[in-house]
């Protein structure tokens, strides 16, 4: 029998995103029993079976749904002559995308950063705050869950590889110095990421616009990324800017 547990432990280890099939009820004559596991990788590699056919065919490609979408799904199938199978009971099952959580990369640790990754602490963000100042983290009070990571700005490749890109990565962008948001831009624009934001002005936006167009040679310019930050909920102070950022952060994870 197959260790369920140390499956997805391993899978969790790499930090790669699998979809867990779980068989939640059966009725009549069915090829899998209730309690009936599967883990699917992004590439369809499987691990465990629900019964095989077209049953599983399908499971599969809702499974593919479930991690692009980052949902779970619940479903279930009559196995009829469509499903060239003669059991003619019923299948329900659950999809479970995991490894998935979205992880927010800020760079920047001043006083909205602080303010935003305090805020964050609890909810589904794994955080990493990022700087170039030196021993700047030295006297920073950041509570244990959130990563900090010290970068060069003599090497800017420190700048990359302090950040895991993908379809849950997250980056604002809110520095001390606007040429150094301006080379992060520039740079996370040519990766994937969920959402890519940069704190200021709408002066600043059609600034960076016109030099990532011009300059660099980006075509879609500042179309990509979100600036100003942060919901219109009012307030200037850099905990209520805060508040405001991690709302719109957290409603474009909910999709709502």
């Amino acid at each position: 029998m197959m260790n369920w547990i140390e499956v997805l432990s391993n899978f969790k280890i790499k930090q790669q995103p699998v979809a867990l099939v779980t068989v939640t009820k059966c009725f009549g004559s069915t090829p899998c029993v209730l309690g009936s596991r599967m883990v699917i990788t992004e590439a369809k590699e499987l691990f465990g079976t629900i019964g095989g056919g077209k049953l599983e065919f399908l499971a599969i490609e809702q499974a593919m749904i479930a991690l692009n979408e980052n949902r779970i799904i619940e479903s279930g199938y009559t196995l009829g002559p469509e499903f060239e199978q003669c059991c003619g009971g019923k299948v329900e099952f659950i999809i479970e995308p995991m490894n998935q959580s979205p992880e927010l990369f800020l760079f920047g640790a001043g006083h909205i950063g602080q303010e935003i990754v305090k805020l964050l602490i609890d909810t589904p963000f794994k955080v990493n705050l990022i700087d170039s100042r030196p021993q700047w983290f030295d006297e920073k009070n950041v509570d244990e869950s959130v990563n900090q990571c010290e970068v060069s700005e003599i090497d800017f490749k420190t700048f990359r590889d302090a950040v895991r890109w993908g379809r849950q990565c997250y980056v604002l962008v809110m520095t001390h110095n606007h040429a150094i948001d301006f080379d992060i831009i520039s740079m996370a624009l040519k990766e994937e990421t969920k959402f890519l934001g940069l704190i200021g002005s709408k002066t600043k936006k059609v600034r960076f616009n016109n030099m990532l167009i011009n300059e660099m040679n980006i075509e879609e310019g500042m179309t990509n990324v979100v600036c100003p930050i942060g919901l219109p909920i009012g307030g200037d102070t850099p905990k209520e800017i805060a508040i405001s950022v991690v709302a719109q952060l957290l409603q474009v994870h909910y999709n709502k």
